[in-house]
C-alpha cells in the first residue's frame, strides 16, 4: 500500500490519466455510455490546457518548444471524436516525464553514488583516550579521529596506527585495495577495512579530496550543455513538417480525421527526452571508469577536439625523479649541498621538493628548519637555513641571483638539474632522472587514433630534457622554460581547436582554465589544477585521458544518433498516417513504442564500447597489472 501511495504522490498525472481511462472503460459497459466521451474529451482538454501553460511559458523566455504539436494533436483528437486517442496522447506526454526522471535517475545513478556515501560525522578522540562523535564540519586539523571497520574515512589524515588496509575505488577505479603504513596520507572517501585505525587530521572537510570530488559531482549534476538545447533549435522546422504533412493529407483527402492521425505520431518526446537523458549516462559512465566531469558541455568539446597540449613532469612522466648525483662546487662539501637544499624545499609545493626531501632523508641527512621562505612558481625557493640564504631551483634563477652566468651543465638524456646557492655563491647542482610513464607513449598514440592531429608538450624543463621526453612519445612539438604564462600564451595561440590541455601541478593552474577544456590528473596534483580544470582524472593513470576523449565523442554521438531517430521514426509514420494506413488510436501507440526506442538508445551512452582502451595502451597496463596481481 506504502509502495502505492509514493508512486501516486510521485507521477499523479500518470496516475489520473490511467484512473480516467479505467473509469470512461466502465462507463462504456453500462447505461452510462455517454459520459465515458465527455470524460474522456474533458480530461484530454484539460492536461492540453496544462501543457498550453508550459508552452506559453517556454515562449516568453525565448524558447519555441514542442509541446505545441502535442497540444494541437489532442486538440484536433477530440474535434473529430478520437477520444481515446487524445488519451494516449495524454498518456504519452505524462508517462514520457515519468520516464524521463527515470531515465535520468538511472543514468545519474554511479554520477551519484559518491554523494549518497558523503560521510556526515566523525568519531573524535580525546585526550583521555575516548571518543565523540561530532559533525563532520567540527573536525579540524590536528585533531585525532578514529575510523571504525568498513567506515569511510571522513577527512584526510595521517595514518598513526601501524598499518592499515583502505578501499579507494570510489576514488581513483583502483579495484584492488590498498596498504597504508604509520606516517602515510590517508584520503577521504576511501573506506577502511576489517580494523579500525586512528588518523591525525590534516585538513578540514570541507578543504578534503572526498569534500573537493563531491563538489566536482555537484557541479556536474546540475550543469546543462548548449546541445541538450538542440531539441530547441529542431522544434521549429519539426512542428512546420508535421503541420505541413498534416495540412496536405487533410486537404487532398478531404478528411479532417487525418490531420488528427498525423499530428498523433508527430509529437516529439523523443526530442525532448533523448539529448539530456544521453548526456548524464555518459556523465555517468566518465565518473564510473575513474574520471569526473565537471560539466555535459565538457563532453561536446571533447567531441568536438581538435589539439592537446601537456605538461611534463607529473603528467607525461612520473613525476618522482630520483637524485642520481651532487655536483658540488666550492667550499660546501656535497652532502651539506642536498642537506640545505631539502631543507628549504620543505616549503615549497614544486613536484620535485618531495624528491629532493627523499634524496636527503634517504642519506641519513638531518634537515634544518627553514625561516623567512619565498617560493617564485615555476623558478625556485629561497629560505634562511641555520643563519645562512639558501636558494634552490632553475639555472636562470639561480644565476640571476648570484649574478653571474651559470653554465649551462652536461647532462645525460632525460636528466635534468636543480641547482643550489648559499649565501649569493654557487655551491652546486642536484641531478634527478624522471621517467616517463609507461602508457603514456600509448596515450599518445590513442589520441591520434582518435583524429586528434596537433599534439604539443609544454613544459619548464631545459630544451634538451624535454626534446629527449618528447622524442620517446611520438611528439614533435616541444615548448621549453616555459613560465606558466607562456603556457597560456602556447595554448591561446594554438589555431586547431578546440583544445584540450593535461597537467597536474599548481602552475598548470592558470593554462588548464585558459584551455577550451583542462584536464587534471587530480589523483596526484594540485587542489588548484583541480579547481581550474573541466575534468579531474582521480587515478594516476594518463591513459584515462584517452578514455575521457572517447566517452565524450561516443556520448555525442549517441545522443544525435537518439534525437535523429526519434525524429526519422516519427516523420516515417507521420507519411504512413498521412495516406490513411494509420488509425489515430493506433498511431498515439506507435508514437509510445518510438519515444522508449529513442530512450534506450540515449542510454546506450552509458555503457559505450565494451573497451575504449586500445590496444597498445593495454598492453603498457599489463605489467603494471601483473605487478600488483603478484
Amino acid at each position: 500500500m506504502d509502495k502505492v501511495l509514493a508512486a501516486i504522490r510521485k507521477y499523479p498525472f500518470v496516475v489520473a490519466t490511467l484512473a480516467v481511462a479505467a473509469v470512461a472503460g466502465l462507463l462504456l459497459t453500462s447505461s452510462w455510455s455517454a459520459l465515458s466521451t465527455w470524460l474522456l474529451g474533458g480530461f484530454a482538454l484539460l492536461m492540453a490546457g496544462r501543457s498550453a501553460v508550459t508552452m506559453v511559458r517556454e515562449l516568453r523566455q525565448g524558447t519555441f518548444g514542442v509541446d505545441i504539436l502535442a497540444v494541437t494533436a489532442i486538440v484536433s483528437a477530440v474535434l473529430v471524436g478520437e477520444y481515446w486517442a487524445a488519451l494516449v496522447i495524454v498518456l504519452m506526454l505524462t508517462g514520457g516525464e515519468a520516464l524521463e526522471e527515470y531515465a535520468a535517475n538511472r543514468a545519474k545513478r554511479d554520477l551519484t553514488a559518491l554523494l549518497s556515501r558523503a560521510p556526515q560525522s566523525g568519531h573524535r578522540v580525546l585526550p583521555d583516550g575516548s571518543t565523540e562523535e561530532v559533525p563532520i564540519e567540527a573536525v579540524a586539523p590536528g585533531d585525532t579521529v578514529l575510523v571504525r571497520a568498513h567506515e569511510v574515512v571522513p577527512v584526510d589524515g595521517v595514518l598513526l596506527t601501524g598499518f592499515g588496509v583502505f578501499d579507494e575505488s570510489s576514488l581513483t577505479g583502483e579495484s584492488l585495495p590498498v596498504e597504508r603504513s604509520a606516517g602515510e596520507e590517508v584520503l577521504s572517501g576511501g573506506v577502511n577495512g576489517s580494523v579500525a585505525v586512528t588518523l591525525e587530521v590534516t585538513r578540514a572537510a570541507k578543504d578534503s579530496q572526498y569534500q573537493q570530488i563531491v563538489d566536482l559531482v555537484e557541479a556536474a549534476a546540475a550543469s546543462t550543455s548548449p546541445m541538450v538545447r538542440l531539441a530547441d533549435r529542431i522544434a521549429l522546422p519539426f512542428t512546420a513538417v508535421a503541420l505541413l504533412i498534416a495540412g496536405v493529407a487533410w486537404f487532398i483527402s478531404g478528411d479532417p480525421v487525418r490531420f488528427a492521425e498525423v499530428l498523433v505520431v508527430a509529437t516529439p518526446c523523443p526530442l525532448i527526452i533523448a539529448a539530456p537523458v544521453a548526456f548524464m549516462a555518459g556523465m555517468s559512465r566518465s565518473a564510473r571508469e575513474g574520471a569526473i566531469v565537471k560539466s555535459s558541455a565538457t563532453l561536446e568539446k571533447l567531441y568536438r577536439a581538435r589539439s592537446f597540449a601537456f605538461d611534463k613532469t607529473g603528467t607525461l612522466t612520473r613525476g618522482e625523479p630520483s637524485l642520481v648525483g651532487v655536483r658540488a662546487v666550492g667550499s660546501v662539501d656535497a652532502d651539506e649541498v642536498l642537506r640545505l637544499a631539502a631543507s628549504a624545499e620543505q616549503s615549497s609545493s614544486h613536484v620535485l621538493a618531495g624528491a629532493v626531501i627523499t634524496a636527503a632523508t634517504g642519506r641519513g641527512l638531518s634537515l634544518s628548519g627553514s625561516t623567512e621562505a619565498e617560493e617564485s612558481t615555476a623558478n625556485g625557493v629561497t629560505a634562511r637555513i641555520d643563519g645562512r640564504t639558501v636558494l634552490v631551483g632553475k639555472r636562470s634563477f639561480i644565476s640571476g641571483a648570484v649574478g653571474t652566468q651559470v653554465d649551462r651543465p652536461a647532462l645525460e638524456a632525460g636528466e635534468l638539474g636543480v641547482h643550489v646557492a648559499v649565501d649569493s655563491a654557487y655551491a652546486g647542482m642536484l641531478v634527478f632522472r624522471d621517467e616517463v610513464r609507461k602508457n603514456a607513449r600509448a596515450t599518445v598514440d590513442d589520441l591520434r587514433a582518435q583524429g586528434i592531429g596537433k599534439i604539443v608538450m609544454l613544459t619548464g624543463d631545459d630544451q634538451v630534457t624535454a626534446e629527449h621526453v618528447a622524442a620517446s612519445l611520438g611528439i614533435d612539438d616541444v615548448r621549453a622554460n616555459c613560465l606558466p604564462v607562456d603556457k597560456v600564451h602556447a595554448v591561446s595561440a594554438l589555431s586547431e581547436r578546440p583544445v584540450v590541455m593535461v597537467g597536474d601541478g599548481v602552475n598548470d593552474a592558470p593554462v588548464l582554465a585558459a584551455a577550451d577544456v583542462g584536464i587534471a590528473m587530480g589523483a596526484r596534483g594540485s587542489t588548484a589544477a583541480s579547481e581550474s580544470a573541466d575534468v579531474v582524472i582521480l587515478q594516476d593513470d594518463i591513459s584515462r585521458v584517452a578514455k575521457a576523449l572517447a566517452v565524450g565523442r561516443e556520448t555525442v554521438t549517441v545522443a544525435l544518433q537518439s534525437i535523429w531517430v526519434g525524429i526519422g521514426l516519427s516523420t516515417a509514420l507521420m507519411l504512413v498516417a498521412a495516406f490513411g494506413l494509420l488509425p489515430a488510436i493506433a498511431g498515439a501507440w506507435m508514437q509510445e513504442a518510438v519515444d522508449v526506442v529513442a530512450i534506450l538508445w540515449a542510454l546506450r551512452a552509458a555503457t559505450g564500447r565494451k573497451d575504449t582502451t586500445s590496444a597498445a595502451i593495454q598492453r603498457a597496463n599489463a605489467p603494471q597489472a601483473s605487478a600488483i596481481a603478484a
